[in-house]
């Protein structure tokens, strides 16, 4: 399958173990200690809309079909399904600490908490794992103390800075230096595809300063705006105080590439959902 790299610029590394493929950032892969990765659409068992690594149990997909994409993605990967443990994703900007007693939450039982769309743990072994068909995903690694993070960013998120509110408290809970920390922007919706309507742009206007709107938003002769996400979300790591050289870009769009990656805009939201994954050995 011929992936569409934004730009033409692959800044991602494309893997594939017994047919799943997933994706991960050169930047990461230094780290002995750390597996990561973002999940595609191929090498599941899921069939129609779902086809075929759908990671949702919400979306009306059957539960065995999801069950088999995670043993499959999780042995591809080198982790336990077991380990992994799900947010609760509904556009907040919630931070969770996840701990030993979280493990297996969401997938081998039910999720006692709910409006999670971040989550941050140094508990090795633990898999953070976060859903996507356009959002964000934002990863935070902090190799001084062996701590790793996980947020969610749509628009709303992004308004609401979830990416500083991160490392905000993995610094609180942790002790992390921003300036020690790595962080990812995960595979996406660009800029390109991304229209929206003026009141999404007004929050913006209130959320950042004037002098970053021009690479932010621009307005279109219909009135619609188109946003970058992507600048948005780098943006906030910088001001949260991680180093430029630090920050890994994704080069791929979700709505660019509809049958490699799930995408709500390309599918008129009839799809399942990508996975981020993230843990300490």
């Amino acid at each position: 399958m011929k992936i569409k790299w934004y730009k033409d610029k692959q800044l991602m590394n494309v893997n594939q173990k017994n047919e799943v493929t997933w994706l991960t950032y050169p930047a990461f892969e230094k780290f002995s200690g750390i597996v990561h990765g973002f999940s595609t659409r191929l090498g599941g068992v899921s069939q129609g809309i779902y086809e075929s690594m759908n990671l949702s149990f919400t979306r009306g997909d059957e539960e065995s079909a999801v069950r088999e994409n995670y043993r499959r993605l999780s042995a591809a990967m080198g982790f336990s399904m077991e380990d992994i443990v799900t947010s609760d994703q509904t556009h907040t900007t919630n931070v969770r600490v996840v701990t030993e007693e979280d493990r297996g939450n969401g997938i081998t039982k039910p999720r006692p908490y709910t409006d999670v769309d971040g989550m941050i743990t140094n508990v090795p072994g633990l898999v953070l794992a976060t859903f996507y068909a356009d959002c964000v995903p934002l990863f935070f690694i902090d190799p001084v103390h062996r701590a790793v993070g996980l947020s969610h960013s749509g628009w709303r998120g992004t308004v609401g800075k979830i990416g500083k509110v991160t490392v905000e408290k993995m610094t609180e809970e942790f002790q992390t230096d921003p300036s020690e920390l790595y962080a990812a922007i995960g595979p996406s919706i660009c800029q390109d595809c991304y229209e929206v309507s003026e009141d999404v742009i007004d929050q913006f206007r209130e959320a950042f300063e004037e002098k970053y709107w021009d690479v932010l938003f621009y307005r279109k002769p219909d009135g619609k705006y188109q946003l970058n996400l992507w600048e948005a979300n780098r943006r906030l790591f910088l001001d949260a105080g991680i180093k430029e050289e630090r920050i890994s870009m994704p080069g791929i769009c979700t709505c660019c590439n509809p049958l490699f990656l799930y995408s709500h805009r390309a599918s008129h939201g009839k799809r399942g959902n990508l996975g981020a994954f993230i843990t300490v050995r």
